[in-house]
């Protein structure tokens, strides 16, 4: 057979070193490499001469969400090797993996993740032969540090134990059925000369096996490229990629850990690899102020090369240096194990030199794109805003709102923000729709050392052209994502005004829309009330005044809340202020928002609204705080009860005050406006309460009292010491009291009971002992 498999583990230094072998030993017709088949039509665009690491970034847009995949190389990755050295000897290089918009990639966002449970139990095996911990220090005991002769044979018995007993899952087997008819027709064309194929070593075995099954009727020549669905959008660009987002100890799916020592492998060999890195660990140690003596460092060599003997490796593996210089430089006890004993990221509390450690094995590398890269039309855009705008330069801006420019330059800023583009942050501004700042201060950094800027603005050229469609592609997605989050989806509408998109897609109304009508948490409905009225009354320097989406959003939540509070039942408990500023979000959008469209209003029904108040006023299972506020609340909306009436029926000291704190909330000015009538009805209803159910009633009167400030209680104190006669400045009746009231109250009912208590005793009248008496005593 005129096919040669190559199963590789994706960014490993040994198989890249064993497809170079094998590619310019075979110096094949054809090499097929796992990757996306709709970028090989662009392999000449990979090979500009990038420097690694960098990669193929793939996003699918269906209408309901952005989907993303990454195919990452790094100079050492085996296919990154097979293209450049396919190209080198002139054989057709060709990517044969399904475009990452398959529903084959729906759950992953990279395309060579290992989904290592799928054989677990067969390494399970191999782990307790080898009595290693984890499957990255076996490799490196059978491959990387291992013998080279022989290679490709152990890795075949590798790969066939661990397929052998694997379950591929639906996903797989699609992709591998894919590859297999690229391998057929590559072998019929090549007419007798060589085809080299490298895959991941988990798809090989069943390569090998569907490549020598004929395929069906009609499957013959090379296969076309899927296409994306219609009514959809696909694509892909090149991003520089960098070695934290390619480590295992940071989180990432697939390939091997510590990528700077893997880089010093492939280029120095073991040795090399070893020597650098224990002097690179060593010196950031010494940067961080620990001290690191030389002999540290000869204790950190002399251990590994120790250890390297003592484990019969032929030069030192990873874990053999890393368990040295954990031997040469901690003398502490660890609290955890070591993170190399494992996968996964750096759990908290690490050892700070086993971190660095771990920080200098991963390394900074940063990949960079060649100059001529096509990037996205995003990219162009962005560059050319900000040169028109003026924020091309690093340092602090000041942004004034009021200025049409000052206002273009904030939301091409947000936009950024929003698209989560590195390098900007902002100090102050707006932070709702009732917050009347009219200005924002920024601090912009343009430098981009790590190459986060330029490749998080190729990635967000998936979502559109300019940055106002993606900016709003973005809020879509986000609103989708929140579902019946209120506190999100206000978030999501407030980036929508900052970024000017406010009314740009009906997508984020809708999601609004359906959000608002499965919500169940009050309070958080009202604030995000509270901000959109804000926003559609007031906000002419962010356009959202009148906005048709924000006025949708007003109606929405104001009949949501409704329904909501008129289910509310329960007994006495101290008064919800998360509620209570809901009902006055509702109170104030009725206020504001009653009048017809034709007059600048939402045509509100506040008739109906103040039925529900009523209806909440007088229901005796409703708690007393909402029962206050609704009572509030049809005062404010026009309604003419008696509010003395309504007091004395919540006199009860145990609800008394919460049912204040409620109407309060809704209708303070209401109740000041009333004259004396109120205040006296409390006056003579507090001054009739026992000690005991003063105690009781206090703690809730003052924080009912606590929604006037402090020029109206100003006021309620000047009217009651006019109606007792007395004179006096009013103010001196605010002061902070020397002694806490609910300690004086405390100790009156003290007295009261003792009193009581001696008087049942018969004692009351006794006298106490004199002053020499008690002396004597």
């Amino acid at each position: 057979m005129a096919v040669t498999f190559v199963g590789v583990r994706h960014h490993s230094p040994a198989c890249a070193r064993l497809v170079r072998e094998t590619i310019e030993r075979l110096r094949p017709a054809h090499v097929l490499v796992e990757g996306p088949a709709d970028f090989t039509g662009r392999l000449d665009e990979l090979l500009l001469g990038h420097e690694p690491p960098v990669a193929i970034f793939s996003y699918h847009r269906d209408g309901d969400r952005v989907g993303r995949c990454w195919t990452p190389f790094c100079g050492y990755s085996p296919e990154w090797i097979a293209l450049h050295a396919g190209r080198a000897v002139g054989a057709d290089v060709r990517f044969i993996d399904l475009p990452a918009w398959h529903p084959a990639f729906a759950d992953r966002d990279n395309r060579y993740a290992d989904a290592e449970k799928r054989y677990a139990e067969a390494t399970g095996r191999l782990l307790r032969e080898f009595a290693v911990d984890n499957t990255d220090i076996l490799w490196d005991h059978l491959f990387e540090i291992g013998d080279e002769g022989g290679l490709a044979e152990r890795l075949d018995a590798y790969f066939d134990l661990i397929r052998g007993e694997a379950d591929a899952g639906a996903d797989d087997a699609a992709r591998e059925a894919y590859m297999a008819r690229w391998i057929r027709a590559a072998e019929a064309a090549a007419d007798g000369r060589p085809v080299v194929v490298v895959t991941g070593g988990f798809h090989t075995p069943a390569l090998r096996a569907l490549a020598a099954t004929p395929g069906p009727d009609g499957d013959e020549g090379w296969p076309d490229v899927p296409e994306p669905p219609d009514g959809t959008d696909g694509g892909g660009f090149l991003v520089p990629y960098s070695f934290r987002r390619l480590d295992a100890f940071t989180g990432y799916q697939s390939g091997m850990p510590s990528p700077e020592y893997y880089e010093r492998l492939w280029s120095d060999g073991p040795d090399g690899a070893a020597a650098a890195l224990i002097e690179s660990v060593v010196t950031r140690l010494r940067t961080r102020k620990q001290a690191v003596s030389t002999a540290d460092l000869i204790a950190a060599r002399t251990l590994t090369d120790g250890l390297t003997r003592l484990r019969g490796h032929r030069a030192p593996a990873r874990t053999d240096l890393l368990d040295g210089l954990v031997a040469a430089l901690v003398a502490d006890d660890l609290d955890q194990r070591l993170p190399w004993t494992s996968r996964g990221p750096l759990g908290p509390g690490a050892h700070p030199a086993v971190v660095e450690m771990v920080a200098a094995l991963s390394g900074e590398r940063v990949g960079r794109l060649h100059p001529d890269t096509p990037a996205p039309p995003l990219v162009h855009h962005v560059a050319a805003e900000l040169e028109r705008l003026g924020l091309g330069k690093s340092g602090p801006l000041t942004v004034k709102l009021t200025q049409p420019r000052g206002l273009e330059r904030s939301r091409a800023l947000h936009r950024l923000r929003v698209l989560r583009i590195p390098g900007l942050v902002r100090e102050s501004g707006p932070d709702s729709g009732a917050d009347q700042v009219l200005e924002e201060r920024w601090q912009i950094d343009t430098a981009d050392p790590n190459g986060q800027r330029e490749a998080a603005l190729i990635e967000a050229g998936a979502y559109g052209p300019t940055l106002a469609d993606a900016a709003a592609a973005v809020l879509d997605e986000r609103g989708a994502r929140a579902g019946n989050d209120v506190a999100g989806l206000a978030a999501v509408l407030f980036d929508a005004a900052l970024c000017g998109c406010a009314d740009q897609s009906g997508r984020v109304a809708e999601s609004l829309a359906a959000g608002i009508g499965a919500a169940s948490d009050v309070p958080a409905l009202g604030a995000a009330l509270d901000v959109v009225l804000g926003l559609w009354r007031h906000d002419r320097v962010l356009g959202t005044a009148g906005s048709p989406m924000f006025g949708s959003v007003i109606v929405e939540c104001t009949d949501r809340l409704l329904w909501l509070l008129e289910g509310i039942r329960g007994g006495p408990a101290p008064a919800d202020l998360g509620r209570l500023q809901a009902v006055a979000a509702v109170r104030d959008a009725l206020l504001y928002a009653s009048a017809p469209p034709s007059a600048g209003g939402l045509g509100l029904h506040a008739d109906a609204a103040r039925g529900v108040a009523r209806r909440l006023a007088a229901a005796p299972d409703v708690p007393p705080d909402l029962r206050g506020a609704a009572f509030g609340l049809a005062r404010v909306l026009g309604d003419t009860a008696d509010t003395g009436r309504a007091v004395r029926g919540a006199a009860g000291p145990g609800v008394l005050g919460d049912w204040l704190a409620g109407l309060f909330a809704l209708a303070r000015q209401e109740v000041l406006d009333t004259g004396g009538g109120l205040l006296g009805v409390l006056d003579e209803l507090v001054d009739g309460l026992g000690e005991h159910e003063f105690l009781v009633a206090l703690p809730a009167l003052r924080q009912a009292f606590e929604f006037f400030p402090p020029r109206e209680r100003e006021s309620i104190a000047r009217g009651l010491l006019d109606a007792r006669g007395l004179r006096g400045p009013a103010r001196a009746l605010l002061r902070p009291a020397a002694v806490d009231p609910l300690l004086v109250a405390a100790a009156r009912e003290l007295e009261e009971r003792v009193g009581l208590a001696l008087t049942a005793a018969g004692l009351a009248d006794v006298p106490g002992p004199s002053p020499a008496e008690g002396q004597d005593a």
